[in-house]
């Protein structure tokens, strides 16, 4: 019931489009403070971390920022916001390519075709989108040439020839691998795709090559560091900054986030529950993620996808509590995730990793930046996966090493059965 005559934002759980977020009325959590950061780091910007935590709506968010045609509603989206304020000389100074493996077939077979069809479909958009700031022809110069790595070097070119800087994104870099490692009996392949000159390395040092032209920033996303470990060899010029202290925060959401979220909520539908209760309700299930050693014993995130299913179902329910705490389609990611880990018969000993996680609730390891893809049995890389995949974080340091941690109920749930 609405409290106020004002329409309250609607709750964007499951949205990853940062335009229909600002244009359709829903709440957003200012993350844009990151962009400063992002523009000091390292050009070529690699960032890991578990599933349903805002990493593709960041993408999106980043994405509209730098993009040369969206100059004109920069106000529109950014308007109110903490970049709005604060914005960088770099702002709507690009030409975007967006690129999201997550819908490239991840079947060895289909793979390259799959590949090239998704990369093609994205390449004749920007040249659709571009194409007052290109050469006349270039679309149809571009579809003459064969598969994603030959079109993307063509693309580099004509932009490097008209002055033209291209800002690379790609979301869920590493679909392909944790779909081919559920099965031992495809390494193999898997190395020829990811090694010497296989087609997927070919494209990363497609990308590393037009950082020489005309490719200024990169900026990709994943959940395991498996593949980079196999490509960045192929493109050694990134740098990951999931460990790092400055983005603890850049995805999910902080605690006084939460609370700024639901004290708003409050004001405009009848709460069964103080704030505080709620927080109550949410934090043994949602809390408690850390990804920065250094960051320990400070901030905490919540699972941003879950708070948000979270207050979706507390207010369709009339401001009841949800009977299930776990939303379904999370509970199939978190599934697929503890398949892939513990399918391969290789992992021998991850029962007697599983069983002292389960019994004291914490096991020593550093988190890898890199994991090479024959060497995913190993113990600590292993443990390692667990912390990638949300089931561990970090929750301290015993004589300089990670203490990793089960962080919450949701993860200790698929971790115990």
């Amino acid at each position: 019931m609405d409290k106020t005559a004002q329409k309250p934002f609607r709750i964007p759980y499951g949205m990853m489009n940062f335009v229909a977020i600002r244009e359709d009325n829903y709440y957003y959590v200012d993350k844009t403070r990151f962009i400063e950061k992002i523009e000091e780091a390292n050009r070529y910007f690699f960032f890991i971390r578990p599933r349903r935590f805002g990493k593709s709506l960041t993408v999106s968010m980043l994405q509209h920022y730098y993009d040369f045609n969206k100059a004109d509603k920069f106000d529109d989206l950014y308007g109110g916001l903490y970049i709005g304020n604060h914005p960088t000389p770099n702002r709507n100074k690009y030409l975007v390519i967006y690129l999201n493996f997550a819908v490239v077939d991840a079947e060895l077979g289909n793979y390259r075709q799959s590949l090239d069809a998704h990369c093609n479909m994205c390449f004749d958009s920007f040249c659709d989108t571009y194409a007052s700031l290109l050469p006349q022809g270039t679309k149809e110069e571009l579809n003459n040439k064969k598969g994603a790595v030959e079109q993307l070097f063509f693309l580099c070119d004509v932009c490097s020839r008209q002055g033209h800087k291209i800002y690379l994104f790609i979301d869920e870099y590493d679909h392909f691998t944790n779909h081919i490692l559920s099965d031992a009996a495809r390494l193999y392949e898997y190395k020829q795709e990811t090694h010497g000159t296989g087609y997927l390395r070919t494209f990363f040092n497609t990308i590393k090559a037009g950082t020489y032209s005309s490719i200024d920033r990169v900026f990709i996303t994943g959940v395991s560091p498996v593949t980079l470990d196999d490509l960045t060899s192929g493109f050694n010029i990134g740098t990951n900054y999931s460990q790092a202290y400055g983005f603890n925060e850049m995805v999910g959401f902080t605690e006084s986030e939460v609370r700024e979220m639901l004290t708003y909520y409050s004001r405009h539908y009848a709460f069964r529950h103080t704030v505080d209760e709620l927080i109550g309700v949410m934090k043994p299930y949602y809390d408690n993620y850390c990804f920065s050693v250094d960051a320990c014993g400070e901030t905490t995130m919540y699972n941003s996808n879950m708070v948000l299913s979270f207050m979706y179902k507390y207010l369709e329910n009339d401001c009841r509590i949800p009977s299930k705490m776990l939303e379904e389609n999370i509970r199939v990611d978190y599934n697929k995730l503890r398949m892939l880990i513990r399918k391969d018969r290789e992992f021998t000993h991850d029962a007697s990793i599983i069983q002292t996680l389960v019994a004291q609730g914490y096991i020593y390891g550093s988190p890898k930046e890199w994991i090479p893809a024959e060497h995913i049995a190993d113990d600590e890389n292993f443990v390692s996966l667990l912390y990638n995949f949300g089931l561990l974080t970090i929750g301290g340091a015993h004589r300089g090493k990670p203490k990793l941690v089960i962080p919450n109920e949701v993860a200790r749930e698929v971790i115990c059965n």
